[in-house]
């Protein structure tokens, strides 16, 4: 039986590159990085080529980065690494209401601990309105979280003008963004976006899960998050994931050599999806924009049935898609995200996210088109609810 994954932006499986750089610091060069001795001193190094090339790919300086396990990790630091430094200055956050839960569930701890949060809406197409975070600021905001790219509708937040309005009404204000599906998806230069923090994760861009990095602009205080040495610069404690982070380094060293044809890949594959599934089943939505969107990102509700059928239905042809978001596709609960767009709560448990990414082929998609088409019709027969029946 065939198999297609569409799930990218859940994870993405290692490339061979990748295995192939890491292999050896598992079984050859496994000193540990903070020893004085020679295969100390060569993992060392081997950290220090990775964070070069993690730094470039974004722009940023090597000092500027430092590895996490995840890009949970990283949120979770951004966060209470800048509050703790800054509480006495202020109380109030403001995030939005589509972030990924690894932000939305640390605020929700930091409300109990006597923060103050917004939570900004969006538009119809999942857009952050500059004007709305520039109106939410207050004399104690003393940080803005907004991701970069939405991991279920795939919108692309205009992060360069909500950290202007942020800096133009308080250049104090600490502004870190989620980029953990931004990265490798679209092109990113920290200084000219002008953002002060921002998450990371190597499993995203065809590394290895369980590593991550956060980057700090110089000159940005926030306290340890892991304590008991010395490692990153004295401030993220544990001995250090070698071979994560130099499959980290690798994939970020590809990502930067292949984004354009990485785009024009994902994008005119995610089109041509899109304009197959709208033309050859009826009743079926795009959710969030088709302009400014990751480009392997497709969001479809399709009405009066389950995604979760779908999934199943799907996956006994071999092909593997997600309900949710990246990470809680297991959850039957509304999606946040999409009960934001303002999708209706009976269209919402009907849609499904497809993600694209440097593997899939055009034979592939039509291979999912002709399969999801035949689930669908037979979805809709036995369904309880439909156009004629009644929603």
């Amino acid at each position: 039986m065939r198999q297609v994954y569409m799930d990218y932006s859940a994870t993405t499986p290692v490339k061979k590159e990748v295995l192939d750089e890491m292999v050896p610091f598992f079984t050859e060069h496994y000193g540990n990085p903070s020893s004085l001795y020679t295969i100390g001193q060569e993992s060392k190094e081997a950290i220090s080529k990775a964070r070069q090339r993690v730094a470039s790919l974004i722009g940023a300086d090597e000092k500027e980065i430092f590895f996490t396990a995840c890009g949970t990790e990283s949120d979770n630091w951004a966060l209470f690494g800048v509050t703790d430094v800054k509480k006495k200055k202020g109380n109030h956050i403001i995030t939005t209401k589509i972030e990924h839960h690894a932000i939305l569930h640390s605020c929700q701890f930091l409300e109990k601990h006597g923060f103050d949060v917004t939570y900004l809406d969006i538009d119809d197409q999942g857009f952050v309105d500059p004007e709305e975070l520039k109106a939410a600021i207050t004399d104690q905001t003393i940080m803005v979280s907004i991701m970069m790219v939405n991991n279920e509708i795939g919108t692309i937040e205009p992060i360069k003008e909500l950290v202007k309005v942020t800096k133009e009404k308080n250049k104090d204000i600490i502004f870190h963004t989620d980029a953990v599906q931004g990265l490798g998806n679209v092109p990113i230069d920290v200084k000219d976006l002008g953002v002060d923090l921002m998450s990371m994760s190597a499993h995203k861009i065809y590394g290895p899960k369980g590593t991550g990095a956060l980057y700090v602009r110089r000159g940005v205080r926030l306290s340890n998050y892991i304590h008991g040495g010395a490692q990153e610069n004295k401030h993220r404690a544990g001995t250090e994931n070698l071979a994560g982070i130099v499959g980290f380094g690798k994939a970020a060293e590809i990502a930067e050599q292949t984004l354009d044809e990485h785009i024009k890949h994902s994008s005119s594959l995610r089109d041509y999806f899109v304009q197959q599934v709208l033309e050859k089943i009826p009743d079926t939505y795009v959710n969030g924009t088709m302009e400014k969107r990751h480009p392997g990102n497709a969001n479809i509700t399709f009405k009066y049935i389950e995604g979760e059928s779908i999934l199943l239905l799907l996956d006994s042809k071999g092909i593997y898609v997600s309900t949710g978001s990246a990470c809680s596709s297991a959850s039957l609960t509304p999606s946040h995200v999409l009960t934001a767009l303002g999708v209706p709560v009976e269209m919402i448990h009907g849609t499904v996210r497809f993600s694209i990414g440097d593997f899939t082929t055009k034979e592939d998609l039509d291979y999912v088109i002709g399969e999801l088409t035949e689930i669908v019709k037979k979805l809709r027969e036995i369904s309880s609810v439909s156009e004629k029946k009644g929603w």
